[in-house]
């Protein structure tokens, strides 16, 4: 029965029985009386009443379709509204559940080839800045020691300053493209990766460590390229944002198979604060392989990111140590 019959039908019955009441015991003098006068506002006071619990009754799997329409966040997959009885609410959330499928299947889709568009683009600049601005740079400061080793006193200590500012920018350059293109990713793997990731963020006001626990699987290149760049969207938020003196980076083994990468600081935490881009970023990137994403308080104050990726196939490594500090 459609949603509308069954609220007139509960209408009509009520309404029904008060027709039935006033043909039968109860009756209406003309002028009304005080006692019928009460009757018949108490008999409309229990219609009321009568009705709204019907309709809240009735109307309850609407409410709750409502509420989970408004909470469905496509970066927050897998929640979908129970399906309950055969009638207009259940086929309506069948479809809002069938809707939400398609809709994170093309999400899925559409942000794997941002993202690999995205780590193109990556990978083209980084190398534009390493052969094109890198050699030039190195170029010109060839040419600033050459003209320093033969320039008068005065004018060769200006030209050693221009000589270390322009060594100092070739280095930024050089960090700013192995952060574009992690290439120790692709030429020592992951866990080496992790461990040059923290030794780049570790500074005098922020000790960064990378622990390794031993059996962790091998992964595809994508799922490692996602823990790698989710590890290092951690360590940014926490050198930005968190105020954190120490931040720690964990890659373990799941018991069911998988791997685990938990971010750890000690900073002021969440707050009030909504996300932003990078947690975005990092919620996409864990959909695009299928990984679950949580970023948390932690339990002893600061924030915590935690990637898992349930699915992975691989054979224990053995041979890497348990817990590695990267150097200050």
């Amino acid at each position: 029965m459609s949603l509308y019959w069954r609220i007139f039908l509960l209408n009509a019955c009520v309404l029904a029985v008060a027709v039935a009441l006033l043909l039968g015991p109860v009756t209406v003098s003309t002028p009304v009386l005080f006692g019928e006068a009460l009757i018949l506002l108490g008999g409309l006071a229990a219609m009321l009443v009568i009705t709204a619990a019907l309709l809240k009754v009735g109307l309850a799997p609407l409410a709750r379709l409502n509420r989970a329409m408004a909470n469905a966040d496509l970066l927050k997959p897998g929640a979908r509204p129970a399906v309950t009885g055969d009638g207009e609410i259940a086929a309506l959330t069948q479809t809002f559940n069938a809707m939400l499928d398609r809709l994170e299947a093309e999400r899925a889709t559409s942000s794997g080839r941002v993202l690999t568009a995205l780590e193109a683009e990556r990978k083209r600049i980084a190398q534009e800045l390493h052969d094109e601005i890198g050699q030039t740079l190195t170029a010109v400061l060839l040419q600033i020691k050459h003209a320093a080793d033969q320039a008068p006193e005065p004018v060769r200590t200006d030209l050693r300053q221009a000589q270390e500012t322009t060594r100092t920018s070739l280095d930024e350059i050089r960090r700013i493209a192995r952060r574009l293109r992690p290439g120790v990713l692709e030429e020592l793997g992951l866990h080496s990766a992790l461990r040059s990731l923290a030794a780049e963020f570790t500074t005098p006001r922020l000790g960064a460590t990378a622990h390794i626990t031993p059996g962790p699987p091998h992964l595809d290149p994508a799922a490692e390229l996602v823990l790698y760049r989710v590890a290092q969207e951690g360590l940014t938020n926490a050198v930005r944002h968190s105020g954190a003196t120490r931040v720690e980076v964990h890659l373990r083994p799941l018991p069911r198979g998988g791997v685990t990468l938990l971010v750890r600081d000690n900073g002021h935490g969440l707050g009030e604060a909504s996300e932003g881009a990078g947690i975005r970023g990092m919620r996409e990137r864990a959909l695009l392989i299928g990984a679950e994403l949580v970023v948390e308080a932690g339990a002893h104050g600061g924030t915590q990111v935690r990637l898992d990726i349930r699915e992975a196939t691989a054979t224990a490594d053995d041979a890497i140590p348990e817990t590695t500090r990267a150097p200050r």
